[in-house]
């Protein structure tokens, strides 16, 4: 697959084949046509994420995966200022033509995408492959975690800006669908308290001020995408007595959004008892709330067992020691003695497992694979990424306890793609309906 994007000399050196500094050291194809391969180009321009908020990389990144001048504006300078740092003045370009750019990574992006998204809170990437399958393209990504950083970029070769908050919502390209799945946090009530205080009124915007959830919100106010797609743990409806989900209900509301709330469970698509509460949206300035959206109808039975997901061959040091396979069967038993349910899960090899979480790599007790003449044992990384959804080439290039946490944090990803396919359907729908009342 390969990305062209014309060069003029305003980037003099630009396109790592303007310069001859840049050029060197680049394999270019067999056939002798000018292509450079991102992986030689990551090298030479030391795109490696290693710590926290690597704008430079995260803008050089996105302005390569630009497709439209548009997109490219909202990250040419920064882009530009960072590969300064590897040419010494100025040089004349060598070419004056458009450049393949061969995206040599397992998720590359749609060369003729059918919609745009933005991805925040992005994790590993769940949400953009499964949107990525269905013909979108990515025009901003936000993640704060650098090892959730490293794994996204080797799997879709671009690294995601960090800190949301530190983000100016005008700095966020314009899109068709937002998606995230925002940390749960409950709503305080002093900012609105001072407003009371000064006799000023408020809404329920105001209450979301302080949390993550908010800047969602400034975002979608400001740049008014068509749609969007919002995923957290089902006990956000119940979460601080449902104060949380109501003041998040209301605010979709003031932002002149529909609302269309719903508890789905990732079983019909993976192995694993998984509810999420999925929350779609669509601007009700642009659809005049007559959209016609349902969401997926699930499977009537689950497709998979969980032996479907396990490696044939696993190494030993995934089967517990005896110390912690005795604590946890005394643990079990004590809470068992005192009416509670706590305790490890041994799974069933012709059912399917309970929810994968971010403690999992404490002792992978919610999930433990019985092993005939010795204690069970845990997932392994790969078996977590395939109850998840994640295809075989995803590339997991973060060590165990890391990964644990990154699948463990994740979406289903084939559970997000179909919502995803209902999304696409209702915007090509309303569409279609537009161009048809036009006419």
């Amino acid at each position: 697959m390969t990305l062209e994007f014309h060069v003029d000399y305003s980037l003099h050196f630009f396109t790592f084949g303007m310069s001859r500094k840049i050029i060197s050291g680049i394999a270019f194809s067999k056939d002798h046509k000018m292509s450079i391969k991102y992986s030689e180009l990551k090298k030479k321009l030391k795109i490696e994420v290693k710590k926290p908020e690597q704008t430079e990389l995260a803008n050089l990144t996105h302005f390569l995966h630009s497709i439209t001048e548009e997109q490219r504006g909202y990250y040419k300078n920064a882009a530009l200022d960072y590969l300064e740092s590897f040419v010494d003045g100025v040089e004349e370009p060598i070419y004056q033509t458009k450049i393949p750019l061969e995206w040599d990574i397992p998720f590359p992006a749609p060369q003729k995408p059918k919609f745009t998204f933005i991805d925040l809170f992005a994790g590993i990437g769940g949400f953009r492959l499964g949107f990525q399958e269905i013909g979108g393209k990515c025009v901003f990504t936000s993640e704060w975690n650098h090892y959730a950083q490293k794994t996204y970029e080797a799997n879709f070769g671009e690294v995601p800006f960090g800190d949301i908050t530190k983000i100016n919502e005008s700095d966020i390209p314009d899109h068709d669908i937002l998606v995230g799945g925002f940390p749960c946090q409950p709503f305080s009530i002093a900012g609105v308290s001072k407003k009371n205080s000064l006799g000023r009124t408020h809404g329920f915007l105001d209450e979301t001020q302080g949390t993550l959830f908010f800047d969602i919100v400034r975002i979608i106010q400001k740049k008014r995408p068509k749609a969007f797609l919002l995923e957290n743990v089902k006990n956000l409806v119940s979460h601080d007595m449902g104060n949380t989900f109501r003041v998040i209900s209301n605010a979709i509301d003031e932002l002149r959004y529909t609302f269309y709330p719903m508890v789905l469970d990732g079983k019909y698509f993976v192995p694993q008892h998984r509810e999420r509460i999925i929350m779609v949206g669509f601007d009700r300035d642009h659809f005049k709330g007559k959209e016609e959206f349902i969401f997926p109808k699930m499977p009537q039975f689950p497709p998979m067992v969980v032996e479907d997901i396990l490696e044939k061959v696993v190494d030993e040091k995934y089967t517990l020691s005896d110390k912690l396979w005795d604590y946890l069967q005394r643990y079990a038993a004590k809470h068992k003695a005192a009416g509670n349910g706590f305790g490890f899960g041994l799974v069933n090899f012709d059912g399917i497992s309970r929810t994968l979480s971010a403690r999992y790599y404490k002792d992978g007790s919610e999930i433990l694979i019985p092993q005939e003449g010795k204690n069970p044992r845990r997932l392994t990384p790969r078996e977590c990424a395939r109850l998840q959804g994640y295809p075989e080439n995803f590339i997991i290039p973060v060590s165990d306890t890391q990964a644990y946490k990154q699948f463990g944090n994740s979406v289903v990803m084939p559970l997000m793609k179909e919502v995803g396919i209902s999304i696409f359907k209702t915007l090509k729908f309303e569409e279609k309906k537009h161009v048809k009342s036009s006419v």
